[in-house]
């Protein structure tokens, strides 16, 4: 539309006349995200007299049509010049009611909520408004209101778009991060925002339930609202944000405490569905990713609540929350697709569960190792869980595949002879490799000794089995059978001499494992000395111990 009539509207400086404008122009504008680059300076100035509008007393009906106007304005990356100024956002704030002052009180919530709309604009096109915003500390304003979680007064649209705006300011800014975990106690803030939102109570410490629903099963609950999972989804994000990096960091008894409440909320959410079977994975998805974040000491609520009818026990432990999560992986697994995007965070979180609580370990073996009896198909061969992570061990992401390998070596308890007994020497080699482990001797981590369990199926072919495939297979003739010792040579000497070539013409390089169980590379004169002076050496058998109980 031509902005021409609005312009001039404007310039009389009329409220009445500009309301009328506005309107018009908002009501044409509303669905508009592409804008004309011929009328780029004349949006500039729509923009800058509308702020000049926004800076007197104004009646609630041109004030909301004005924050509607710079809402529409504000998609326009090119044109955020009126906007980004210290004075500009500070007036869009206080009309937000995030002001240093003010929470919004007594504010036309429409015009809070357009406001709010406005200022995330800004900040997702552009930098220096991201670098205004955190001179102006909106996030303490933010933060204000934030703590008003049990107020009525604020709608689900002002509760989302503060969580909104929230999310892009610690997105964008480590500053800001830190500034809300720290300074603004945002693990504590976010919880109990968390905590209103789902509607919960506390039957015991480390135990939720929905008010007015304890006792009942989570199966059995209600799905969470639309609205409820969209704010809480937005929560989930900003805690991924100020958490980042904490997995591994010590914190102080005080921390702890409210990580480990966190860490409850989360096994509730872990445990409810949202509104369709699409929103229900995105809701879990950000709690995965979340309770990753989590100090690894505190993921022990996830155990805590006691088995009711219909838990799954194991141990006499709740696994309710550890079986979400193994189907969860499970279901991404079977979809195959940004398995590194969509499938680490649920890996790592159950090895890292697994390694540090041993019932976690037990059950996950369980499932995913249960006792060995088929020894006539490969371990990348079938449809159960062992079969289909096994064949990610070799897959072309190396994220993906030393993920992947390192869940089952944790399950094996990190023992060698077992890893190989349940992926094949072929599969494990990766990991064994970048852990000096190919000779088959190293430590059992922090696992205590086992007792026998083999299975009869096994016990019968473990003599047959072959440890590189992992399976038993047909005996093979022997290729040197009746050959003379000059010949055995002769067929050397031209394999060393094919290697050779393919090395020199850097096809390949040769490589031979050491001593220290680390590979290294083989050179022209490792080559003729193995040749000519070959060296037996005692290597550990990769068959140990193949059981699976303990601790």
């Amino acid at each position: 539309m031509d902005l021409n009539p609005i312009i001039d509207q404007l310039e009389t400086a009329d409220q009445d006349v500009a309301l009328v404008a506005l309107q018009i122009y908002n009501k044409e504008n509303a669905q508009c995200f592409t804008f004309s680059k011929d009328e780029e300076s004349k949006r500039e100035r729509l923009g800058e007299l509308v702020l000049s509008f926004l800076s007197r007393e104004l009646q609630p009906a041109c004030q909301l049509a004005c924050v509607e106007t710079v809402r529409i304005l504000s998609r326009d990356k090119q044109c955020l010049g009126p906007f980004i100024s210290r004075s500009a956002m500070a007036t869009l704030a206080t009309y937000a009611g995030i002001g240093t002052t003010e929470t919004g009180q007594g504010q036309d919530v429409e015009v809070i909520v357009e406001a709010l709309k406005s200022l995330c604009n800004i900040l997702l096109h552009s930098q220096m408004g991201q670098v205004v915003a955190a001179e102006l500390q909106l996030m303490k304003g933010v933060a204000e209101r934030l703590k008003q979680c049990h107020d009525p007064t604020w709608t689900h649209e002002v509760r989302f778009f503060d969580l909104r705006l929230t999310f892009m300011l610690t997105a964008l800014r480590v500053d800001i991060r830190a500034q809300l975990a720290q300074q603004l106690h945002g693990i504590g803030l976010l919880g109990n925002q968390l905590d209103a939102t789902l509607g919960l109570c506390w039957p015991d410490k480390f135990e939720t339930a929905r008010v007015g629903s304890e006792g009942v099963p989570p199966e059995e609950l209600p799905p969470l609202s639309r609205q409820q999972t969209e704010r809480a989804m937005e929560i989930l994000k900003i805690l991924f944000n100020i958490t980042f990096n904490t997995a591994k960091r010590e914190v102080d008894e005080e921390d702890a405490a409210e990580y480990r409440h966190l860490g409850a909320i989360l096994r509730h959410c872990l445990m409810s569905c949202a509104d369709g079977e699409e929103r229900t994975e995105e809701f879990h998805s950000h709690t995965v990713n979340l309770l990753g974040n989590l100090p690894l000491p505190s993921l022990d609520v996830l155990l805590l609540p006691k088995v009711q009818q219909g838990s799954i026990e194991y141990m006499g432990v709740n696994m309710d929350a550890v079986n979400m999560l193994l189907e969860f992986m499970e279901k991404r697994l079977d979809r195959g697709n940004k398995l590194k995007e969509t499938l680490l965070p649920c890996l790592n979180l159950l090895t890292e569960s697994a390694r540090i609580h041993r019932e976690t370990r037990k059950f996950l073996r369980s499932k995913v190792l249960p006792p060995l009896r088929d020894v006539k198909n490969r371990p990348e061969v079938g449809s159960s869980l062992r079969n289909k992570l096994v064949r990610l061990m070799t897959h072309i992401d190396t994220d993906v595949k030393t993920c992947v390998a390192e869940l089952i070596f944790v399950l094996c308890k990190e023992s060698v002879s077992r890893f190989i007994k349940y992926t094949g020497y072929g599969n494990a080699a990766g990991l064994l490799a970048a852990r000096g482990l190919l000779r088959g001797v190293g430590e059992s981590g922090i696992y205590s000794d086992d007792e026998d369990s083999e299975t009869e199926e096994y016990r019968e072919a473990k003599a047959l089995i072959n440890p590189v495939t992992g399976v038993v297979e047909e005996e093979q003739p022997n290729p040197m059978e009746g050959m003379t010792e000059e010949q055995k040579e002769y067929e050397a000497m031209k394999l060393v001499s094919m290697f050779d070539k393919l090395s020199r013409n850097n096809i390949i390089q040769p490589m031979q494992l050491g001593m220290d169980g680390r590979i290294r590379e083989l050179n022209q004169e490792d080559l003729h000395r193995l040749v000519h002076n070959p060296l037996v050496q005692t290597q550990a058998s990769p068959h140990g111990s193949d059981s699976d109980e303990g601790n």
